[in-house]
Parts: structure tokens; sequence; C-alpha cells
């Protein structure tokens, strides 16, 4: 018999219904793909998680050496300024793009309708269920240690990409990428694309910082790292959808 944590982690006041599985690597069961600003976008289910398994690729393109204002367009940055490289590894955005300049994470912000960026609990429950040494509820989830976890980076990057011989085993369809980064002084990540791939959460640490979280997969290690900086940088974006 093998025992499997569902993923649920609020206790609801009044009755909700949740839908989560045990199968792997299947898209979400009630919508499998979604259509967003021209782009279709695969999704997987990850026990009571929908997640797009592909990195989120909306807004115009703008040069590295610019920050992203709020002017009513959605901005993004490419590695190297190219826009194929968007195509490839998705946008790259600053925390305030990404939340619409919202300081509250439980808006859609610039993911589709329906869908949000994910919180850092969120990202917790993620590792949780895929990591296969520890629990949702450890308390290695909320620690800034580098690179922690034992293999939950391992199993959600993708097969192929990844420098060095860090391609991941992407048991769960995650299919995290390295994409890179840009820098606030404009510069981008280029020689590390296929090492790094940062992940921003619509969540901030504690007092006295108040800095936005993010995850960073490496192609050297199994683990992911958690911690946060000014919201200057660059980074991926990956929706997961209502609950």
């Amino acid at each position: 018999e093998i025992s499997r944590e569902s993923g649920i982690w609020d206790i609801p006041s009044n009755d909700k219904t949740y839908t989560f599985q045990f199968a792997t690597n299947i898209p979400c069961i009630e919508q499998p793909t979604v259509t967003y600003e021209g782009k279709v976008y695969n999704t997987v289910q990850i026990f009571s998680q929908c997640w797009l398994s592909e990195n989120l690729n909306v807004g115009t393109m703008i040069n590295g050496d610019l920050d992203q204002t709020d002017n009513g367009i959605i901005e993004k940055y490419c590695i190297n300024n190219e826009e194929d490289s968007c195509s490839k590894y998705g946008g790259l955005y600053q925390w305030n793009e990404m939340m619409e300049y919202n300081q509250v994470g439980d808006t859609n912000c610039i993911c589709p309708p329906g869908w949000h960026v994910p919180t850092d609990i969120e990202w917790q429950i993620l590792e949780g269920v895929t990591d296969s040494q520890y629990g949702i509820a450890d308390s290695v989830w909320t620690s800034n240690l580098m690179y922690r976890g034992f293999d939950q980076g391992l199993n959600l990057k993708s097969i192929a990409g990844w420098e060095s011989n860090g391609n991941g085993l992407d048991l769960y369809g995650f299919k995290a990428l390295g994409g890179g980064h840009r820098f606030p002084n404009g510069t981008f990540s280029q020689d590390y694309t296929l090492v790094y791939g940062s992940y921003w959460s619509s969540s901030k640490d504690a007092w006295p910082y108040n800095y936005p979280l993010f995850r960073r997969f490496a192609s050297f290690s199994d683990g992911l790292h958690r911690s946060h900086n000014n919201g200057q940088y660059g980074y991926s974006v990956r929706c997961i959808k209502n609950q």
C-alpha cells in the first residue's frame, strides 16, 4: 500500500469540491489547454493543483536596459533582447509588472482569467508532493537554505535543455526550464540561461524585508532555492489555476 499526500492545504469553512489525482504527468481533468492572448498553453494536474506546463509568454518585449512600467501595457524581457528567446523560455518579468502593480497576491495578475501567480504556500505544496523525502508540512520548505529539499527539483525539471548533464526527470509534467534571468542593471544571464530557471511567487517575505519570494531551479542541483529580492530582477512566471 502506498500512502500519498493530497496537497490540499486549507480547511474550508463551507462545503467545497476539490479535484486531485495520484496519476502523474497528465493534463488537468477539466481544462487540458488554455488559450490566452493568442497562445495555447498545456496544463498539468499535480495532486490538488492544476498548473500551466509552460512558462508564461505574454506582453510586448522591451529592451533589458529599461525598467518595466505601470503604463497599461504588459511588458516582458527576452534573453539577449531576442523575441525568439521568449518563444523558447517564456517572458521575464519584474515583480511589480507581473503583479500588475497590485501588492495583494489574490488576483490573476498577468495570468489568464481564472488563473493566478502561485503564492509561496502553493510552491511549498508543489515541492512537498513532488519530493520523495520531505512532505508538505516539513519545515524545510519555509527555509531559505540554498537548494533545500531532496529531489523535487530533479522531479520537476524538464528532461532536456539544461546545461552540464543537469536535465531533470519531469516525473509530473511540470517541465521546469532553465530560462535565465534579467539583472537589475539591465543585463542578462546569457552565460547561465541553461543553468538557472527562476520563478516568482506572488508572496513577500516577513518583516523587516518585505521582499518578493521566488524559487530557483539549477542544472547542478536536485533541490530548489527559496529566497527573496527587491523585485527588480526579471524572472519567469508559471501560473496555477484558481481553486
